[in-house]
């Protein structure tokens, strides 16, 4: 599920202040990089499995492995976590009400704190 024209696609940001603000919501970046692109996720353990809301951007000038990078986000998606093949992102998926909600509350708190340093 991608969560489209939430305003978030439209953001440049420095490196430092995007990894600084994703932390403070909970986002982790973990492995997920190289040296043109950062994904941050956001982790949801619940009952019906295990959710992944994902924050893509990629380096639109400078080097993430340099930690020098401006980005542009994209939409962030959600996707279900299967063992042993990974995330699912299709359209066949079902998303518990409350974990859309709840992410969609989490993108726009992450859209204000970062459109303030855009």
């Amino acid at each position: 599920m991608v969560f489209e024209n939430s305003g978030i696609e439209k953001l440049i940001i420095e490196q430092n202040l995007l990894q600084e603000t994703m932390n403070e919501h909970g986002c982790v970046l973990g492995g997920s990089w190289d040296y043109e692109r950062m994904t941050f996720d956001f982790q949801y353990r619940v009952p019906e499995g295990t959710f992944y809301l994902r924050f893509p951007a990629y380096a639109i000038s400078g080097d993430v492995g340099a930690n020098d990078a401006v980005l542009q986000l994209m939409d962030p998606y959600i996707g279900k976590w299967y063992f042993p093949t990974g995330i699912e992102y299709g359209k066949d998926e079902h998303f518990p009400e409350r974990i859309v909600e709840h992410a969609i509350q989490k993108i726009r708190a992450i859209h204000e704190d970062l459109a303030v340093h855009a």
